[in-house]
């Protein structure tokens, strides 16, 4: 048997530190891709629970008027019915 090494050798070193150099430079890549998409969605989950706060704030708030307004429609109703009970005797008292 020979000793000697084949000619192969090196185009087989070569084509090995290519092939592991491009697999660091993916995984580092993909790495990247993972830490800014996690960083985007931790951007967008923070907005969207500030944005559901002011939200809520604000259907309170509208609530509170729309209760407001709707004892005012009902007092003003109640009046307009009083109003007309009275002005009903009055007539019946000034016709009979």
């Amino acid at each position: 048997m020979s000793n000697k090494k084949s000619t192969l050798d090196a185009p087989k070193n070569m084509v090995s530190k290519a092939l592991d150099k491009s697999k660091n430079t993916l995984k580092s890549a993909n790495d990247y891709a993972l830490n800014t998409t996690e960083e985007i969605v931790s951007e967008g989950i923070i907005a969207a629970e500030q944005w559901q706060t002011v939200a809520k704030t604000a259907l309170k708030g509208s609530l509170a008027l729309a209760a407001k307004q709707q004892d005012i429609v009902f007092d003003t109703l109640t009046g307009i019915k009083n109003h007309i009970l009275l002005s009903k005797k009055r007539m019946v008292q000034l016709i009979a």
